[in-house]
């Protein structure tokens, strides 16, 4: 696969359109629509967006969002922690590692990783090193999240 570039992608008419292609296109994106139409964020504002390209397609694409410290509930030490979200590969492109590129570069943070996986890619993320929690209702509100525990990080212990 060679040395794939990950980029941070801009928020503006051209990279939504592009969003149009993948399959999880939903309302996160429309409101980043409806901002840049009503000026409200201006045309290459960043994203929480990265994405692969080949030539000008973007075929692969995750959103990293930094929760703060305060709203940890998962890990221990309690602190500021990723959560990984629309990850997805463009169908004619799976398989060939662009996903793995994406977690890979999503640990390069250093920070601990929650996310919410799609019912039938356990197996990938399992792949990548990331487990499953004790699932607490409260907490979980009917998700099923995985996580990435960096070294010197455990799951918090919820039973305290």
């Amino acid at each position: 696969m060679g040395n794939v570039k990950i980029e941070n992608l801009l928020i503006n008419f051209k990279t939504l359109e592009k969003f149009k292609r993948f399959r999880e296109y939903g309302n996160q994106e429309l409101t980043m629509l409806e901002d840049l139409e009503n000026k409200i964020i201006e045309n290459n504002s960043i994203s929480p967006f990265y994405g692969i390209y080949i030539g000008d397609n973007l075929i692969a694409r995750m959103s990293l969002y930094e929760v703060r410290k305060e709203y940890d509930f998962y890990f221990e030490p309690p602190q500021e922690y990723l959560t990984l979200w629309k990850l997805e590969v463009i169908p004619d492109y799976q398989g060939r590692e662009y996903g793995k590129a994406l977690v890979d570069y999503a640990k390069s943070f250093g920070l601990p990783i929650k996310t919410n996986p799609r019912i039938n890619s356990h197996g990938f993320w399992e792949k990548m090193g990331f487990v499953k929690p004790h699932y607490e209702m409260e907490r979980d509100l009917g998700e099923n999240p995985l996580l990435w525990l960096p070294e010197g990080v455990k799951e918090k212990d919820t039973k305290q």
